[in-house]
């Protein structure tokens, strides 16, 4: 029976629940009625005597047949689920079979039948409510839409008790799913007008159950920190917040013993085994407690290592000398699989594609060995059928097919079909870790190769703001297509505005033109960029370089690895200074802005020529695991234009694959720059080094530079009375970087793996060590502005902190017309300028009225002291240690770096990140 109070509505109801024992009830009730009803076991001597006889089942015949309480379900469909008819004869028995089909039925609650004495038979039912809503209470982790999917009650269906159980029964299972084994379910119900009921559930989720502790009993040879290390369920732990593997997990459970097994297998003990792995739940179902117990077995070598071949183009003994394993190395199972692969590679070398590479395995327990034979099945050499390429879109096939280094009719070759692979990869149009697959042909030696691409989204609309510590606040805009049509083109447009620099840049990019393997790019750009200096920690501009041009790219394979690319820039520069800072008598002044600042202000167009030969083997340009690049380039500015230098420029790169996610690499590069007028190379031409280049380093931190020293006091000739001193506080001086016309850097990296819980937010760390430097520049003047003062002998004065006794510089000043400028030193005009040497007048050429002889004007420079330092080849070096995160609002890097080797006057930095643009 189910309890039911009933109510208007679902808001005014009494609180009338049916539990989930009371559902469980309809089951277990009539079990216990039946062993209830049974009597009490007879003694052992009574059990002995004759049974009396059993009445036979009385037999009677039914005169009529009636049906009482259905509302919904006529009575004829009532009848149907029975065997009763009137005019058949009945039993008791017949009668308990008919209530029983009924209930089977589960349209009814509850079923009698009357009149058994006279034949007029009467069914009495109560018919199970109509559902109106499925209501969920308190599913904060699992949400409703989720839920409607498992269960099988739904709106406007019959309510049964078996079906409740059922989805009871679900929902907990999809909670276990998620690790909430503490999960409690429990069922109400609401009875409302017309037989209709609202069913609740009430959620009580509990916490995740997490893996609280990992046993292992039976390892003696490694530690159970070492192999807890090999599995993906970890212990939930403060080192391991991030990860999602926590959470105990059947399948992850099973997983985890073929991961102790494969390590112990790549260790030498072959005989490894898990002997038993139980999961117990805590009795509060909070934690779990997994005990794996083991048996490791001794440890084997490889024993004598042969090649047997059915293929007569290979020599077996040349093959056996060219395994990577050998006889006496402690056995790992790792090695063998990577010699079946390299020996089915190179089978696919000589076009076998289908060739089949059997290990032999002879193992000797007494000699504790691994003798391996491993045999090459005859096979055909195979030719490429055809090549099948699905999942794509949008974009066009000749995009993918063009990237393919084989044809339908080749023969094959494993070398051409993984090259065809990384290709595809480092387009970065499809899904990654994207797989060429081998498909058997019509004929034994007939190949099918599948491209099965999943596109990736290739537009990106990004809208941000962020904070560098380069350019402090960034505002950014960009539009960028890299599979525009379809076609594999790149389209691309974008804005930046931050404190120091702006730019608009447009920029389209045809990788084949005109379907030809010839590529072509072209950008148009607008830059504004503001230089600066320190002092101390603000920040002064020192010039600003406005640019405005356009750039075109073209680049044409010479073989499958080599690549010439060819170029022309032009560009008209503009470099200012602000007069009221660095200008006097309307021209730059080298005392305020340094001669290096003057020589570059000015316009000047820059039509430059440039080429490239590129040598690049990587396996994908956007994250390389494998393969190096190598760049040469050369620029020559001079056709045309005000500008003439060459520049030549190498970089390269190398990376290595060490397995388990770790990826090394080697990187360089480095340039040089030469005046072809004799001039020396404007400063906005020249080489900079520092962040973000070369971290451990500020921004122009490394190379040649002038910094200015300020003095305080009054300079005399005589050293008693003189007070100056060099003012040494490093948030006083002026820091000017100057750029260098050659330098160097190179960098070695280890990428390191993290648990799937931070891989799956993006993290990537590294730790690297960097070299390099910025050098090779004319040595600009300096201290040469000021009058040292001198004793009354002549001989020079010095400081009492050493440094040179400087008195101002004292520059006459000129009206616009080149008049010599005075000062008024008395009468009514006294302090005015006029270009009078005696008296006054309002303007150059007028009349000099009055007899006051006048003051010749100056601009008076408080003298500095410079330093030229940072020019020379030896090199810095810096370790850290660094992390990109592709966070929700772009792209982060965030790098701890020490600089270990510096040089005098070298700006350091500890620590720099950078997040809204792209680094």
């Amino acid at each position: 029976m189910v309890t039911a109070i009933k109510a208007s509505n679902l808001g005014a109801r009494a609180t009338a629940t049916l539990l989930a024992g009371t559902i469980l009830s309809g089951v277990v009730a009539p079990a216990a009625a039946q062993t209830a009803a049974k009597p009490a076991a007879a003694p052992a001597a009574q059990a002995q005597a004759t049974p009396a006889p059993v009445a036979p089942a009385v037999v009677r015949t039914i005169k009529s047949l009636r049906v009482e309480g259905s509302q919904r379900i006529e009575p004829e469909t009532v009848l149907s689920y029975t065997r009763l008819r009137v005019g058949d004869s009945y039993t008791a028995e017949t009668v308990d079979q008919a209530i029983k089909d009924l209930l089977a039925s589960e349209l009814l609650a509850n079923v009698e039948i009357s009149g058994l004495d006279d034949g007029n038979l009467i069914i009495r039912i109560r018919e199970n409510p109509v559902i109106n809503r499925v209501v969920f209470e308190g599913n904060k982790r699992l949400k409703q839409d989720k839920i409607d999917k498992e269960i099988k009650l739904k709106p406007r269906q019959i309510f049964t008790r078996t079906a409740v159980r059922a989805d009871i029964a679900r929902i907990v299972e999809l909670y276990r799913r998620q690790g909430r084994f503490a999960a409690r379910i429990e069922p109400k119900m609401v009875s409302l007008d017309q037989n209709r009921v609202d069913v609740i559930f009430e959620i009580h989720e509990g916490a995740k159950s997490k893996v609280r502790q990992i046993n292992i009993i039976g390892n003696e040879v490694f530690s159970d920190k070492k192999l807890r290390a090999q599995m993906a369920t970890k212990v939930a732990s403060f080192s391991h917040f991030l990860s999602s593997n926590t959470s105990y997990d059947q399948d992850r459970l099973a997983y985890d013993q073929q991961k102790l097994r494969q390590y112990y297998l790549t260790e030498g003990y072959a005989d490894f085994r898990v002997i038993s792995a139980v999961a117990e739940l805590t009795p509060d179902k909070k934690d779990f407690i997994i005990t794996y117990v083991v048996e490791e077995g001794p440890r084997y070598k490889f024993g004598p290592v042969t090649v047997d071949s059915a293929i007569r183009d290979f020599d077996d003994k040349k093959l056996a000398a060219a395994l990577p394993i050998k006889e006496g190395q402690w056995y790992n199972a790792k090695a063998v699989e990577d010699t079946v692969e390299q020996l089915s590679e190179t089978a696919g070398l000589f076009g076998y594609a289908f060739a089949d590479v059997r290990p032999d395995f002879q193992r000797n327990k007494d000699a504790l060995t691994m003798s391996m034979n491993f045999h090459i099945g005859e096979a055909n050499r195979t030719y490429i059928e055809r090549v099948e390429i699905t999942g794509n879109r949008q974009t066009q096939d000749k995009v993918i097919r063009r990237e393919m280094r084989v044809a339908e009719g080749d023969a094959f070759n494993t070398f051409l079909v993984k090259r065809s692979q990384d290709r595809i990869n480092s387009l970065g149009y499809f899904q990654d870790k994207f797989e060429i697959e081998r498909k058997e042909g019509s004929a034994p030696d007939r190949i099918v190769l599948g491209a099965n691409v999943e596109e990736k989204p290739n537009g990106e609309l990004t809208l941000s703001a962020g904070y560098s510590s380069l350019e402090r606040f960034i505002i950014q805009a960009s539009i960028r297509q890299r599979n525009f049509r379809g076609m594999g083109q790149t389209a691309s447009i974008s804005a930046d505005y931050s404190a120091y620099s702006k730019s608009v840049e447009l920029g389209f990019t045809e990788p084949y033109l005109f379907d030809s393997n010839v590529a072509l790019g072209a950008t148009v750009f607008r830059r504004d960029y503001n230089s600066f200096n320190y002092l101390g920690t603000s920040r002064n501009t020192t010039y600003r370089q406005v640019s405005t041009g356009f750039q075109l790219v073209a680049g044409l394979p010479l073989t499958e690895y080599w690549t010439l690319s060819g170029r022309y820039y032009l560009a008209k520069d503009n470099v200012t200074l602000d007069q009221a800072t660095f200008y006097t008598n309307g021209q730059c002044d080298p005392f305020k802005a340094g001669r290096y600042y003057c020589e570059a202000v000015g316009n000047r167009l820059t039509s430059l020529v440039g080429a490239s030969l590129i040598y690049d083997s990587l396996n994908s340009r956007l994250r390389p695991t494998r393969g190096q690049r190598v760049s040469l380039g050369v620029d020559v500015a001079g056709l045309g234009g005000d500008v003439h230098y060459v520049r030549g420029k190498i970089d390269g790169a190398k990376y290595w694959g060490l397995g388990s996610g770790f990826v090394f690499s080697l990187t360089g590069e480095g340039g040089v720059i030469k005046s072809l007028d004799g001039t020396e190379v404007r400063i906005t031409d020249r080489f900079y080094l520092g962040e973000p280049q070369f971290r451990g380093f500020d921004i122009r931190g490394v190379g040649p530079r002038v910094q200015r020293y300020q003095y305080s006091g009054t300079p005399t000739n005589d050293p008693t009375t003189n007070t100056q001193a060099l003012v040494t506080a490093s948030d006083q001086v002026v820091d000017d970087a100057l750029g260098g016309k050659a330098y160097y850097m190179t960098k070695a990296e280890l990428e390191l793996p993290l648990g799937s819980g931070a891989a799956e937010l993006g993290l990537r760390p590294s730790i690297y060590v960097m070299a390099g430097s910025l050098f090779s520049i004319r040595r600009p003047s300096t201290n040469s502005y000021f009058t040292q003062a001198t004793d009354s002998t002549g001989k020079l004065l010095y400081n009492k902190d050493g440094s040179p006794t400087y008195f101002p510089l004292e520059t006459p000043l000129f009206d616009s017309g080149g008049n010599a400028l005075y000062t008024v030193n008395s009468g009514a005009n006294l302090g005015l300028t006029t270009t009078c040497t005696v008296g006054y007048a309002a303007a150059a050429g007028s009349p000099c009225v009055g007899t006051s002889v006048n003051t010749r004007t100056v601009n008076s420079t408080a003298p500095f002291y410079e330093v030229y330092r940072g020019s020379t080849a030896s090199p810095r070096i810096s370790v850290g240690v660094g992390v990109n995160w592709n966070s929700p609002f772009g792209p982060l890097r965030i790098d701890l770096a020490k600089a270990i080797v510096s040089q005098p006057g070298d700006d350091k930095k500890l620590i720099t990140f950078n997040v809204g643009t792209q680094f």
